[in-house]
């Protein structure tokens, strides 16, 4: 089936999702409420194909398949699928979200990409709360593959089995959240990371350069196809995790007990856009994300030649 997605709010999420949809032979209609954004996605969208082409795109994709609606109503109008990307604010996303209820057909999923805020700070207003999600995807949404998906207090199971069928179904990696928790999965996984390499920072154990190293070239290489878990059962020798907590497990305790409980002080701040700078060695924010994008493919490439 051709899904008809609606994607609501154009900014750098929904312009980025607006790429992917058609890049997976999806048809695609766009509204945001800024007077510029048809001619902003279809810059971004412009920029963005020849890696998606890289990559690979669906026998159906087609780059002229995206409606740029006047109003959000012509946007929501059959579609099978609504991607919702308001700023990260509740009372936005409350008001838009009962806009959208009111307008869509009840079994209509409407998919949240809220980085942090839980389903149940916007999902109250609307007369069906049941069918409002989350799909939380990680950025650049037209190359990471990773969508987390859970639902509200009154979401109900049908909707979040919709949103994980139509993720999978484009060729996203969705995984379900089995109960809301702030920054849901991902993003708590970095902000841990990132706590320590603050703290190792503010306590002058290591320049940023260097932390950006030993991430880039050490943990983050297995991470890009591994996670923690199985990387520590391959850790354990023979006997896997099981070996690992008998033989390490004390170890990685002491570790968790020495880590750092940084606070972003003026001082420290300081010492991190210092240390940002220098290692982006004049290069723009544009500049980066494409060597960034083009680093992403490479490896989406061998991961995807060589899966575990």
């Amino acid at each position: 089936m051709i899904e008809t997605v609606a994607v609501i709010g154009a900014g750098t999420i929904g312009s980025s999702w607006v790429s992917y949809f058609l890049s997976r032979g999806c048809k695609v209609k766009v509204w945001d409420p800024a007077d510029s954004f048809e001619k902003r996605t279809k810059s971004f969208i412009t920029s963005v194909w020849p890696i998606l082409e890289t990559i690979g795109l669906s026998k159906n994709a087609d780059i002229n398949q995206v409606l740029f609606c006047s109003y959000m109503e012509d946007a929501l109008c059959g579609a099978s699928f609504v991607q919702e990307n308001a700023p990260e604010d509740a009372k936005i996303k409350s008001s838009l979200i009962a806009d959208m209820d009111y307008l869509l057909p009840r079994e209509i999923v409407i998919s949240s990409s809220s980085t942090a805020l839980t389903v149940t700070e916007f999902q109250g207003e609307t007369n069906f709360p049941e069918r409002v999600v989350l799909g939380h995807p990680f950025n650049p949404p037209h190359l990471m593959p990773l969508v987390e998906v859970g639902g509200g207090k009154k979401t109900a199971n049908w909707a979040v089995d919709r949103a994980m069928e139509f993720y999978e179904s484009v060729g996203k990696t969705p995984i379900r959240l089995k109960a809301e928790i702030p920054g849901h999965l991902a993003n708590r996984l970095q902000a841990a990371v990132y706590r320590e390499a603050v703290h190792l920072v503010a306590e002058g154990y290591a320049t940023v350069s260097d932390i950006d190293k030993a991430m880039a070239n050490g943990p983050g290489l297995r991470w890009s196809f591994m996670g923690p878990h199985m990387t520590y059962h391959l850790g354990g020798g023979a006997g896997g995790i099981s070996q690992y907590f008998d033989s390490l497990g004390a170890s990685q305790e002491s570790r968790w007990s020495s880590l750092g409980k940084p606070k972003l002080t003026d001082e420290v701040k300081e010492k991190i856009i210092k240390g940002v700078r220098s290692e982006a060695a004049g290069r723009t924010i544009d500049e980066l994300s494409k060597a960034r994008d083009e680093v992403l493919v490479n490896i989406l490439k061998a991961i995807n030649k060589g899966s575990i």
